[in-house]
Formats: structure tokens, C-alpha cells, sequence
């Protein structure tokens, strides 16, 4: 164990350890050496293994050949690890943990399920929400970022709807669209108040589930609008900007959000204007006040929001690209997430970073290259110059 800890550490510590101390931890876990912070790294390590996902695999095998299909030591943790590679080995190990009560239910896991093709891991999916033993949560997440690939779950997901994951289940069906389209008439009783779990934090999100089914964007213009205008701007904000031009009516008003003493606020506007009006110029400034260097991963600040939505906009963000590089560059990960999600949040983050700077300045995300402001404008200065 001696020799684990200090790879260990450095994995949950640094986005770019030593490979030697991958390599430590899937030996460890494999080789079934007991330590909760190997498995732990392991579940949460994703692309970071996929040089090993044949020794993960090999390892699970061998596990599910000890104990069947049903639940045992290290299957859910070489399971898991093997789906965050996107390794489709791993979706025969999920389907025995779905038949015999270990089925991964936290959401966090969520991020690492998404990451298997849809069509191989759907059928699962679907029986572990028929199943009413599972807290669905994780699951019903999976399906909101498969959206349109999720659309043979809708029977599934639309029982939810009369549960405490009603919110959930709205969220998933606006993310499938037009598969949904069955379902528009549930959706209205959600935005008049007749559904049995209907509720106000519900209302916008099932007016935006109806214009996504249905392609019909009154309801969602007219409920997610005058939210806005009563003040409780945060609230509509998102689905008005998925809305882009269709929402004109509502720029002015909007853009006047974009000086709210809150922050969500602030950044949801930003993002809003900008889709409704296709001009970034009042948005980057924005947008680019809530990226701190120094953001410790709190998600009570919308830092990862705005980055993401400074990359949404593309070159017009140029502004950004400098201090976006040096952030993805720093060699710690996040520091406030707790050791359980420390490196799933940490990668969220950096994959964020990336694909924004991809948008912003094309090759600024090779960590050999450097940002340089020069004269207004932003040079690329690599390892082979300018």
C-alpha cells in the first residue's frame, strides 16, 4: 500500500499525472489490493485508462466469473471504470448489476454512463427504471444527455411524471423531442397546474418540453417570457435562449438582466441576449467577469457556464482565450469537490475549457501553445513560433 498512496494522490491532485500512476491504480484494483481511494480514482478516471481498458476488462470477467451476474467484489467499480473509457465490454457487466440490485444509482455515475453508445446500454436502461427497487436519478440523467437517442425510453420516462422525479422526467422527454410528441397534452397540465406533481418550478421547464416536442413555441414564448419580465429572470432565461430568435420580443428586457445583482443571472442573460440577437459584443464582458483563474470548483458560482458559453459564441470571444489557456494549462485540479467526484468534476471542467478554446482559436487548446495579446488582437505562439 505504500507504494499505491502516492499514486494515488497524485491522480486525484494533478489533471496530468506520471502515467505510472494510472498505471499503480488499475494494477491495484485489478489485482484486487484493497483501498476505497483506488477504486474510487478508478470509477472517476474515464479516458485517462483507456490505454488499459483491456486489463479492466479481463479483470471483470474474471470477477463476473466468481460471482455470476449477480453483484461482487469490484464488478460495479471495473464495470464502471470500463464504461467511462466508452468500452462497450462493460455494458454486459451493467445489465447483470440491473437484474441483481447493484445498478449504479448516483448521479455522479450519470456523467460515466453517458459516456457508452445509446443503443447498446438503452435496453438496461429502460429495465432499470421499470424496476421500482432503483432511485432512477442517475439513470434518468443518462437519458437527458442521450436526448434523441433515448427516444425508445419515452413509455419509461413519461411514468416518472406522476413521481417526485417529476422535474426529471420533464427534462429527458424536452431533451428527446419530437419522439415525444405523444405526450405534448401531459406537458400542458404540468404549465396549467393540473398535473398531480405539478409545481412552479415545473411550469417553464414543461412549457420548454412543449415546444421541443412539438415544435410549437407559443407556450414556451408566452410562460418562459413572462417569467422574465416578473423578475424571476434566472428562471426563464435558459429556455428563452434555446429559443434563439424566436424569443426578439423579449431582448430588451433580457439584456437589462445582464446587469443583475446575480450572478446565475448575469450569465444566463448573457448567453440569452446573444441567442436571441446574434450580436456577442454586450455578452462577452459578461461572461468573461465570472471566469476566475482561481475557481475552486464551487458550483455555487457559474464559472464552467460561462466558459462554456463564451465557447458557444466561437472567435467573437477572442477576448477570453488567454486567460482560458492559462487556466487549462494549471497542473491541479479543482479543489473543492469532495475525492468521490474530485476528477469527474475536474474533467468536466477541462473538457469545457477545451472545447471552448477549440471554438475561440483553433489549436489554443495543445498545452505547448501559448495565447499572446498583441496590438487588441490574440497570436497563437507555439512550439514552432508564431
Amino acid at each position: 500500500m505504500r507504494g499505491l498512496d502516492p499514486a494515488v494522490e497524485a491522480v486525484y491532485r494533478y489533471r496530468r499525472p506520471d502515467p505510472a500512476c494510472w498505471d499503480a491504480v488499475v494494477e491495484a484494483v485489478c489485482s484486487q489490493e484493497p483501498s476505497y481511494d483506488a477504486d474510487s480514482a478508478l470509477v472517476q478516471a474515464g479516458r485517462a485508462v483507456a490505454g488499459h481498458a483491456d486489463r479492466i476488462a479481463a479483470s471483470l470477467r474474471q470477477r463476473q466469473g466468481v460471482y455470476g451476474t449477480a453483484v461482487g467484489h469490484g464488478v460495479e467499480v471495473l464495470a464502471l471504470a470500463l464504461a467511462g473509457t466508452g468500452d462497450p465490454r462493460a455494458i454486459p457487466a451493467l445489465q447483470g448489476l440491473g437484474e441483481h440490485g447493484g445498478f449504479p444509482t448516483q448521479r455522479p455515475w450519470a456523467r460515466i454512463l453517458a459516456a457508452l453508445p445509446a443503443a447498446g446500454l438503452l435496453p438496461t436502461m429502460r429495465a432499470v427504471l421499470q424496476k421500482s427497487r432503483y432511485r432512477p436519478e442517475a439513470t434518468l440523467e443518462v437519458l437527458a444527455v442521450w436526448g434523441p437517442d433515448a427516444a425508445p425510453a419515452v413509455p419509461e420516462v413519461t411514468g416518472f411524471l406522476d413521481t417526485d422525479l417529476a422535474h426529471d422526467a420533464l427534462r429527458v422527454l424536452g431533451r428527446i423531442g419530437p419522439a415525444a410528441a405523444g405526450t405534448a397534452n401531459r406537458l400542458i397540465d404540468f404549465v396549467a397546474g393540473r398535473a398531480p406533481r405539478a409545481g412552479r418550478h415545473h411550469t417553464r421547464l414543461a412549457a420548454w418540453a412543449h415546444w421541443r416536442v412539438t415544435g410549437d413555441p407559443a407556450l414556451a414564448l408566452d410562460v418562459c417570457g413572462s417569467a422574465v419580465k416578473s423578475g424571476s429572470g434566472s428562471h426563464g432565461l435558459p429556455y428563452l435562449a434555446d429559443l434563439g430568435p424566436l424569443a426578439a420580443a423579449h431582448a430588451d428586457t433580457v439584456r437589462g438582466l445582464m446587469e443583475s445583482p446575480g450572478a446565475w443571472t448575469r450569465v444566463a442573460a448573457a448567453r440569452a441576449y446573444w441567442r436571441i440577437t446574434g450580436d456577442p459584443e454586450p455578452a462577452v464582458p459578461v461572461l468573461l467577469a465570472e471566469v476566475d483563474a482561481d475557481w475552486t470548483g464551487l458550483q455555487a458560482l457559474p464559472t464552467q457556464e460561462a466558459v462554456r458559453h463564451l465557447g458557444e459564441i466561437g472567435a467573437p470571444a477572442a477576448a477570453a482565450a488567454p486567460l482560458l489557456h492559462r487556466i487549462l494549462a494549471s497542473e491541479e485540479r479543482l479543489s473543492h469537490p469532495y475525492e468521490t467526484t474530485r476528477i469527474i468534476i475536474d474533467t468536466s471542467y477541462t473538457r469545457t475549457l477545451t472545447e471552448a478554446l477549440k471554438r475561440i482559436a483553433p489549436g489554443a487548446a495543445d498545452t505547448g501553445a501559448e495565447l499572446v495579446p498583441i496590438g487588441g488582437q490574440v497570436r497563437l505562439r507555439g512550439l514552432r513560433g508564431w
